[in-house]
């Protein structure tokens, strides 16, 4: 984050911090108008803050020589800026990420423009630079709740292997996608992809080994050899679960290093997925000259595809059966109705994925690995 010089108060400006005010509480900003400003989680300070965590009367900002500074009031857990912790005074700068032990709050101004206008804090910015903050527990804590999805033989009903799905219950960074959003300010990606894969395997479902964990990868991860040694380490690990790696199917645009790929999860008895197969463009070359054993057909292909014209269905029919012909197996994404999931079967699918089979669930919460109510189609 490039933060602005901090600006005098001469220039009237306003400050403000935002964050929540309790855990369950919606984001807020609160204008810092007089001094000295505490913080704590006593009733009736200028910022009370409902968390346990937080001590009485927890910190301060004070007005110096035209300047903002904050200074702990010797709170329990400590008061940090920027992720250092506050030992005596320290300057405060607009965009400053403050953390009054583990809750985040950012600085922020506005500055009056001529006499009628002010420069405003950019939606969005102030939740963004919260979860920035929050990554950082992410990861040193591991704070993520591993989801399972079910993958089942779509003929049989028979779960032959989950997908796991990186979870959090920290503000700004629920899903996957915010996990990632934050990584790449950091320059993070391969770390939170690898910390995601090692978590779920520790949580996975222990009853039945031989049901293939299906765990992704960040295309930032596919041109390094940390991906081949934390993979290893996975395997010294937990050298009785079956595993398969799903490779973004953009991400196989190098022959060589997908052929290498191949052959170091060969080695390592990992299986190899393509995943988010059939969308954009698609990488027909490299699936010929290096077949995955299982092929993910991207959600967007398969989403009401009963209801899709004649010449759709034989296209997606006609991958399959190349698929097929390669030696992998197909799988279908986002099956969310019986009608979908027909279709599928008679398009020749082996494998399916979705909410009509099941939603992603803590391993606590998963239900025996058997879908009754599916029919065999043959």
């Amino acid at each position: 984050m490039i933060k602005s010089p901090a600006i005098p108060n001469s220039m009237k400006v306003t400050w403000f911090l935002t964050g929540r005010l309790s855990v369950m509480g919606k984001v807020e900003s609160i204008d810092v108008t007089s001094f000295p400003f505490q913080i704590g989680r006593r009733h009736g300070l200028p910022l009370s803050l409902s968390y346990a965590t937080v001590s009485g009367v927890h910190a301060e900002i004070i007005f110096e020589e035209g300047y903002l500074h904050i200074r702990d009031a010797g709170s329990t857990n400590g008061t940090f800026v920027n992720g250092k912790q506050v030992h005596d005074k320290v300057l405060l700068n607009d965009g400053d990420l403050i953390q009054f032990a583990d809750v985040p709050f950012r600085v922020g101004m506005k500055v009056p423009v001529g006499t009628s206008s002010t420069l405003c804090d950019p939606s969005g910015a102030s939740e963004r630079a919260l979860s920035l903050i929050q990554f950082d527990k992410l990861m040193t804590d591991r704070a993520v709740v591993p989801h399972f999805q079910p993958i089942l033989d779509i003929r049989s009903g028979k779960v032959t292997g989950y997908e796991v799905l990186g979870r959090s219950n920290l503000f700004g960074l629920k899903t996957p996608r915010d996990m990632f959003l934050a990584a790449s300010q950091l320059d993070l990606e391969a770390e939170l992809s690898t910390m995601l894969r090692v978590a779920g395997l520790e949580c996975a479902p222990q009853e039945d080994t031989s049901l293939s964990l299906y765990l992704n990868t960040h295309p930032a991860e596919i041109v390094t050899t940390g991906l081949y040694d934390s993979l290893a380490s996975l395997v010294e690990t937990f050298p009785k679960q079956a595993i398969t790696l799903e490779v973004h199917e953009a991400s196989a645009t190098d022959l060589a290093s997908m052929k290498e790929l191949k052959r170091r999860l060969h080695d390592l008895g990992i299986k190899l997925a393509y995943d988010d197969f059939g969308v954009g463009q698609s990488r027909l070359v490299e699936l010929t000259e290096v077949s995955p054993d299982v092929v993910k057909f991207d959600m967007q292909l398969i989403r009401d595809i009963h209801l899709s014209p004649p010449r759709h269905q034989q296209m997606v029919a006609k991958l399959v059966q190349m698929v097929r012909e390669l030696g992998s197996l197909s799988l279908a994404e986002g099956v969310e109705s019986e009608a979908e999931h027909r279709c599928c079967c008679e398009m020749g699918f082996e494998l399916g994925q979705g909410y009509y089979y099941g939603k992603p669930l803590p391993a606590p919460e998963l239900p025996t690995p058997q879908i009754g109510r599916l029919r065999p189609l043959f």
